[in-house]
């Protein structure tokens, strides 16, 4: 739980980068418990700035801030990038804020894998594989997928993305038919979004906050709780620029090397 502060803060959580890399889903899903059990916090206020990242990671953080929306008031501010997983994680906020700039949507899912069969025919390398099923290698990088496992990885696909649809309906309060029509996987500008009824309003960090305390019933804070996770061991040790490159790097191996089925937009992929 968090340390005692004084009763009706808002507080604010971070959540910038990557979803499943930079924003790891257990820390932030034991971020948004503290929050909801907490007795001081009144409303919260998520500051997102992600691109998306791993589904499955997407959806537990979606998931753990619903079950903070069940108690208190939970605010989406987009002030950068709300694409995609991101965006997933903002329909779980009663209302959402973001700039006019700011790039919002990106509504589905890609799956992706390298395959280096040819590669390492090259070099001499091949591999040796028992398994007790027929598609328990299915998406190997070390051979090429056959038709029936591109058949099932594609039902995968079209399962989470009207999984994800249904999600961004219900919190914008629209049909299944009409969330569809934004579900291309594009990216729009905040003032777009709003248009199409993506966000509820366009402003800043400030309004997010008003907002939010104006649900909770509470005074507008003059200073927000900022809530940030631990910073990693890399990140203590090397410090400055050496942990900002180094959380770099191991944020994109871990991207690389994650669950094959993301929510991202375009170009954002292993």
């Amino acid at each position: 739980m968090f340390p005692f502060r004084r009763r009706g803060q808002v507080a604010v959580v971070e959540l910038f980068g990557i979803i499943g890399g930079a924003v790891r889903s257990a820390v932030y899903g034991r971020i948004f418990d503290n929050i909801r059990r907490s007795r001081s916090i009144k409303a919260v206020v998520v500051d997102i700035d992600s691109p998306g990242g791993s589904a499955i990671a997407s959806e537990y953080l979606y998931y753990s801030l619903s079950r903070v929306a069940e108690d208190k008031p939970v605010v989406a501010f987009i002030g950068g990038m709300g694409a995609s997983g991101g965006y997933m994680i903002s329909c779980a906020a009663q209302r959402v804020v973001a700039l006019p700039g700011s790039m919002i949507g990106s509504i589905g899912v890609i799956s992706m894998r390298p395959i280096l069969q040819e590669l390492l025919e090259r070099v001499g390398i091949s591999f040796s594989v028992n398994k007790s099923a027929p598609l328990k290698d299915m998406g190997a990088f070390y051979r090429k997928p056959t038709p029936e496992e591109e058949t099932r990885m594609q039902a995968l696909v079209d399962e989470l993305y009207a999984s994800f649809v249904a999600k961004v309906a219900v919190a914008r309060h629209m049909t299944g038919e009409q969330a569809q029509v934004h579900a291309t996987g594009e990216v729009f500008t905040g003032r777009r979004s709003l248009e199409m009824g993506l966000v509820d309003e366009l402003g800043d960090l400030d309004r997010a906050l008003e907002v939010a305390a104006g649900l909770a019933n509470i005074p507008v804070p003059k200073r927000p709780f900022y809530i940030r996770p631990s910073r990693p061991l890399k990140a203590r040790l090397l410090g400055g620029f050496g942990a900002s490159l180094a959380e770099t790097l191991v944020e994109e191996t871990e991207r690389r090397l994650m669950d094959r089925v993301f929510y991202l937009p375009p170009g954002w992929g292993p």
